[in-house]
């Protein structure tokens, strides 16, 4: 089973109240061969929310403890990013996923690239908190951007 982001299958929940619909993706999902997931409606936020950015590292550094997720207005939502990364783990495990693709550039999502904290839309390598805590725990994951022929 592939778990997918649920913003890339075409559900209108990021942060801005958008998707960023990917035809392929949600083919996999009618298809019943992905499992939709989106990690910040799983912490706890709702649709649509203030945009956050990880302030003094990447997501393996939220792990650790070392970093902070902090809204624009300078809220810190690290617990709840923190409670997402752990119950979409608890579904890749329940799913036995064997690939999981999720949103480039999120705070959570992000496998390749974030946001690098400014909010002015620079971005840097990187990874989001949920994409480190799969990647610890051993499971494949990659963005959008690298799909391609896979599927």
């Amino acid at each position: 089973m592939i778990i997918v982001s649920s913003c890339l299958a075409g559900l209108a929940c990021r942060y801005n109240g958008t998707d960023s619909l990917s035809e392929k993706i949600k083919s996999l999902v009618q298809e019943g061969k992905a499992v939709m997931v989106c990690p910040e409606l799983l912490g706890g936020f709702v649709t649509p929310r203030e945009p956050a950015e990880i302030i003094g590292g990447t997501g393996e550094d939220v792990l650790e403890g070392k970093a902070s997720v902090v809204e624009k207005s300078g809220g810190d939502v690290t617990a709840l990013y923190l409670d997402g990364a752990q119950k979409t783990l608890e579904l890749a495990r329940k799913y036995d996923a064997t690939t999981i693709v999720l949103k480039e550039y999120s705070p959570s999502c992000g496998s390749g690239m974030i946001y690098d904290g400014s909010f002015d839309n620079q971005r840097m390598e990187g990874v989001g908190v949920t994409t480190a805590l799969l990647r610890r725990e051993g499971f494949e994951v990659i963005s959008e951007l690298e799909l391609g022929e896979r599927f």
